[in-house]
């Protein structure tokens, strides 16, 4: 009878319980976001393969080379206003008359019924419209010294994510190393202890020492992720960490000599050809603003009928005909907006020369200044691998000397923890000079990075 009653109460509770669970699942298929759909092969990526799909991917780069692009088609437009245009014409004008015969009631009509269908040549010679087409090209090239700065920009952008994934990488190497160290050390001190060679206080501080190894572990996994995600989100439009980096952090690249550095900077620095560029616009706005102050003159050549039937002949007589028109237009007045436009214009042109005056000074203080930067992050590199292979070789003779009961545990921790922050700081070394490095073709336009 207690077991019926025992049986019947656990159906119950699990009568009570599968509507919750259903819920809960329900709740969890609702709330869950979707899946991420996306090659689950792995992507091999080398650096150049990184910056090609970073370039298609990258929105702020898009945007200045569309703006590249929208630049070039107005100087094509103002290029081809200066040529010569040609449109054929058609249209029928009907005049009310005034009784028998039917004269015309306007005057300014021919007939009461006229028939135009002719075709147009017309021409204009103004200086104005010369002076904004040369301001369009140097417009132009102002668009496309900012595409460049933007590539650059996003070169720097995708070496520094690239190689902090690849020492992310090294770092959690070398925390599940020192992982595993602790936990060699861990065990050592308990062996020891039992035999009565150290104090119980030994155990204890490689215990703690274990525990701070475990969480530095997690955390480097965690930097990877993130570092990774960062990529991914640089990398791929469709999202996708399923990708491997062949590249090497720890490679030998060489730095270029000062002087190659500054006979490419000066070369091919795009903020001094945006600078220089947008000086030249301002002296042809200038040009084209004075140049409302001159006469125009246009030119109009037609050919066709203008005729009171559509036809080429009426009662015999041609209607095809040619006439040509041509028009100076000189201004006279204007209520000083001409002097208005030419000051606006002379005040931009004056603050574009500041500009490049500032761009110039610039230039000379990023060449130094970046080239200094690498130079020393190249010195740092070297100092820093020499510092990760002492701290080894320190951690390796203090485990004998600890073993031997010469050293304490206090050492043994001591010269684990600058292995790990000796190594951690060779592999944030080398990302240094990589992304010094890649700031110095920011002003060459060239990576020296293979």
């Amino acid at each position: 009878m207690r077991f019926t009653t025992r049986f019947a109460r656990h159906l119950f509770s699990i009568g009570l319980a599968l509507p919750i669970l259903a819920g809960y699942s329900h709740a969890q298929q609702v709330t869950s976001p979707p899946a991420v759909s996306g090659n689950p092969a792995t992507v091999r990526i080398t650096l150049q393969e990184a910056m090609d799909r970073a370039r298609r991917n990258s929105v702020e780069f898009q945007s200045a080379a569309t703006d590249a692009a929208i630049a070039r088609e107005d100087r094509n437009q103002a290029r081809d206003a200066l040529l010569p245009s040609a449109r054929y014409e058609n249209s029928g004008i009907y005049t009310q008359g005034n009784g028998p015969g039917n004269p015309i009631r306007f005057i300014a009509n021919n007939a009461v019924h006229e028939y135009i269908s002719q075709g147009n040549l017309h021409e204009s010679f103004d200086l104005a419209a010369l002076a904004d087409s040369r301001r369009a090209a140097a417009l132009s090239t102002v668009a496309r010294a900012k595409q460049e700065i933007a590539l650059r920009g996003l070169v720097v952008t995708v070496v520094e994510s690239y190689y902090g994934v690849l020492a992310a990488q090294q770092k959690l190497d070398a925390a599940s190393r020192a992982a595993d160290e602790g936990e060699r050390f861990f065990q050592l001190t308990q062996n020891l202890e039992k035999g009565g060679e150290v104090a119980h206080a030994d155990v204890i501080k490689a215990e703690l020492q274990v525990n701070d190894r475990r969480r530095q572990l997690r955390e480097s996994q965690l930097a990877l992720l993130n570092a990774r995600l960062d990529l991914a989100v640089l990398l791929f439009p469709d999202f996708n960490d399923k990708f491997e980096l062949i590249g090497d952090l720890h490679a030998n690249v060489p730095l270029p000599t000062l002087g190659e550095f500054q006979q490419q900077a000066g070369r091919k620095n795009p903020e001094l050809q945006a600078a220089l560029a947008t000086v030249r616009a301002g002296d042809d706005e200038v040009a084209a603003s004075r140049a409302a102050y001159l006469p125009s003159l246009s030119f109009d050549y037609f050919y066709g009928i203008d005729a009171t039937h559509f036809a080429t002949n009426t009662d015999g007589v041609p209607n095809l005909g040619s006439s040509a028109v041509a028009t100076v237009t000189v201004p006279l007045w204007d209520w000083g907006a001409t002097q208005s436009r030419v000051k606006q214009s002379e005040l931009r042109r004056t603050q574009s020369r500041r500009e490049l005056s500032r761009a110039q000074r610039q230039l000379l203080g990023e060449t130094q200044s970046l080239y200094a930067e690498a130079n020393t992050a190249l010195d740092d590199l070297a100092s820093l691998n020499r510092s990760a292979e002492l701290a080894t070789e320190s951690l390796r003779l203090t485990n004998l000397r600890y073993k031997g009961g010469e050293a304490t545990v206090l050492e043994v921790v001591d010269a684990q923890n600058s292995l790990l922050a000796a190594d951690s700081a060779y592999q944030d070394g080398a990302v240094r000079y990589f992304t010094a490095l890649a700031h110095l073709q920011t002003l060459t336009g060239e990576l020296p990075i293979p």
